[in-house]
């Protein structure tokens, strides 16, 4: 079967009057209709990879990859019309903070029926009715009333559901979800992580899962991509993400607090600079 999404030795940089800093480097993995977990410092490159992904990297930045390839289409050779045909509609990005990505003078409801309406030939009407269903399959409760509700009435995780139901409204076939639970209390996030799931698995998409918390990822993913300085230092499957191989992802789980062992300091991660290939 062909795979959803191909990446091969992706290049991302950005260049000042100073100098050029490489955001990530010669990146490559391939996914199916599966839960893909990144994971990394921040700084690592995990963002700027989705972006690139989703050909949002702006000036001064430089995208150059090997292969980029969508469900058999070159992402590399896509013209704007073939972008507006793909972003949001066949590959939908949920971003860190709802505050700064629904539009503050919208009204929620309006702000998903314009994207269903961005993607489909369906009324205003039809539109509605979708938003409606959308938000009450993400778990929000009196729908009709949260519908005319402005972004800034809502809470943190009500707002990240939004932000879910307005990315999944269209169907896509790969959801990026960067950081959607970072901001928010531990019973918030599992239930987000929850509704995540039942969705991804009823629409039969592939998720891309943007995370700094290993345990996290490793609990939800099926397979994990631990990045460092724009680079991939190993990919394991989540079952096995306590016994990964390399010396940075040790070093990662090792500092993570765990009420399962006493420790009176916990460890600070020491980087090595042969980690990194020289480019």
């Amino acid at each position: 079967m062909e795979p959803l999404l191909t990446v091969e030795n992706l290049q991302v940089s950005f260049t000042s009057h100073h100098r050029t800093v490489d955001a990530v480097r010669g990146l490559s993995f391939t996914m199916g209709r599966e839960k893909l977990g990144i994971v990394g410092e921040s700084g690592s490159g995990k963002s700027v990879t989705a972006r690139a992904i989703l050909g949002l990297v702006g000036s001064p930045g430089k995208v150059e990859a090997e292969k980029l390839v969508f469900d058999g289409q070159d992402l590399l050779a896509a013209d704007p019309a073939t972008w507006r045909s793909i972003r949001g509609r066949r590959i939908a990005m949920v971003m860190q903070d709802p505050k700064f990505s629904l539009n503050p003078v919208m009204k929620v409801g309006a702000q998903i029926v314009e994207a269903c309406r961005a993607h489909s030939k369906m009324s205003r009407t039809q539109a509605r009715e979708e938003a409606l269903a959308m938000l009450r399959a993400v778990q929000i409760r009196n729908a009709e009333r949260v519908f005319h509700l402005y972004p800034h009435q809502v809470s943190g995780g009500m707002g990240q559901r939004i932000m879910i139901a307005m990315m999944l409204i269209t169907s896509p076939d790969l959801l990026i979800a960067d950081e959607p639970t970072s901001a928010l209390d531990v019973t918030v996030q599992l239930q987000l992580l929850a509704i995540m799931d039942d969705l991804v698995s009823q629409q039969g998409m592939g998720l891309i899962f943007i995370s700094h918390d290993l345990h996290l990822v490793a609990s939800f993913c099926d397979r994990v991509i631990i990045m460092y300085g724009g680079q991939v230092m190993e990919v394991c499957d989540a079952a096995e993400l306590q016994n990964a191989g390399h010396p940075y992802t040790q070093g990662l789980l090792s500092c993570m607090p765990s009420i399962d062992r006493k420790q009176q300091v916990l460890p600070v991660l020491q980087r090595q600079e042969a980690w990194l290939n020289k480019m």
